[in-house]
């Protein structure tokens, strides 16, 4: 059973910084899905933020946070991380990780959210102009 847990989150004030984690279980030897984050506000739909496929390495950014956001996952640790720089009030959501079934991938990572059956149970993330 796939498992995901988050942490990192918090507040923090415009220009600062934070790194959010996901302890990513469940899969065993097998290295060849996405998984990602997505952030929501209350009354918004969920939103795609950045992904990364553990077969290649491969990353993908929402235009929001190119440049600013970075994804990354330690394989020794398996874990995943978002390191997010510049913070904007703007970027204040929970965030939430995802992940794909290990048979899904099929040439890059999809952005819906219906893509991804397996979800942690969300971080927030607060930032203060």
């Amino acid at each position: 059973q796939v498992q995901l847990v988050e942490s990192g989150g918090g507040s923090v004030q415009a220009g600062g910084s934070l790194r959010l984690s996901c302890a990513v279980s469940g899969y065993g030897n097998y290295d060849n899905y996405c998984l990602g984050w997505f952030r929501q506000v209350p009354g918004k739909e969920r939103e795609a933020v950045a992904f990364f496929y553990t077969g290649r390495g491969d990353t993908y950014y929402a235009d929001s946070v190119t440049g600013r956001f970075t994804i990354s996952k330690d394989n020794v640790k398996n874990t995943l991380y978002l390191q997010m720089n510049t913070l904007k009030p703007e970027d204040t959501a929970m965030y939430y990780c995802a992940a794909q079934e290990w048979w899904a991938y099929s040439g890059s990572c999809p952005t819906e959210r219906s893509e991804y059956p397996y979800w942690g149970q969300g971080t927030q993330v607060t930032v203060s102009s």
